[in-house]
């Protein structure tokens, strides 16, 4: 899982790689017609109309789907949750809190946060191999307040679902060398749930390619780091040009693995992490 920050960036900014900006206008308009559609849902869900409000809400999914390319060039075209671009399958504008109908931990049944629909901070990319089966699985903490159109108030939710555009959200998420997503070894025991129902929900273990490649990057990235302690231990014995040439390209090799536009580099950089080793760090850095 990677850290989207969201909050800060506008289909029409012109820094992000791979993205042609959007006009102002372009987005106002855009964003004039969410707030029409939210007005529209609204109307009928007043009088009653749920199954009208939904179909409301279906018919428009190119509205939301309009986004997709700038969400996917926000993360180097990788779905934010499992940080590949093809082994999740095909990619889609997921809705973190679910549109019609959203479903608890026990399976209970809650209607859905359609307010939302066509709120671009509510927009994740996720293949479908997740989001297929997160549905409309969004529950809360025992306790937690509860969001609604009359009274909003998600900022005050308590969710169990990782959230990619929360920057310690993500920070949860470990990897181990069997290529399986963990809970960070110092979590808390709510933390850790967090991570376990996410990482269920999401398929995130039990794809089984998705797993693979988690792997091979580990053993890749391992092998590069028993490659550099060996060659800087020759290093530091004596002046050595082909030895210090060989550790600058062993760095390269590792921050191309652990830069922001790889696939899986989370995976590469816990790698590195794992070992605790402060020299280590540096490849990362």
């Amino acid at each position: 899982m990677i850290w989207i920050d969201l909050e800060n960036r506008q289909p029409t900014d012109t820094d992000i790689p791979g993205w042609t900006p959007w006009s102002e206008e372009k987005w106002q308009a855009w964003r004039q017609r969410s707030q029409d559609l939210v007005t529209e849902l609204a109307q009928l869900e007043a009088v009653g109309q749920r199954e009208v409000r939904n179909g409301v809400i279906d018919n428009n999914r190119e509205h939301w789907s309009a986004l997709k390319p700038w969400l996917l060039a926000l993360s180097h075209g990788k779905c934010w949750f499992s940080e590949v671009r093809e082994l999740y399958s095909h990619y889609e504008v997921e809705h973190f809190r679910p549109k019609k109908q959203a479903k608890s931990l026990g399976g209970e049944e809650h209607d859905g946060y359609w307010w939302l629909t066509f709120n671009y901070m509510n927009f994740r990319v996720c293949g479908n191999v997740g989001n297929r089966k997160k549905g409309g699985w969004f529950p809360l903490r025992m306790g937690s307040m509860r969001s609604s159109y009359a009274a909003p108030c998600e900022e005050s939710e308590v969710a169990y679902l990782i959230d990619p555009i929360n920057e310690d959200d993500v920070k949860l998420l470990a990897f181990d060398e069997t290529g399986d997503a963990v809970p960070f070894p110092d979590c808390s025991d709510w933390e850790r749930q967090r991570v376990l129902e996410t990482v269920k929900r999401l398929k995130l273990n039990e794809h089984a390619a998705l797993s693979d490649e988690r792997r091979k990057v580990w053993q890749k990235v391992d092998d590069l780091i028993e490659q550099f302690k060996q060659v800087k231990a020759r290093a530091d014995l004596v002046a050595n040009p082909v030895a210090q040439d060989r550790l600058r390209q062993i760095r390269k090799q590792v921050r191309q693995m652990t830069s922001p536009d790889a696939e899986l580099s989370s995976v590469a950089t816990w790698c590195v992490l794992f070992r605790n080793d402060r020299c280590l760090t540096r490849l990362v850095t």
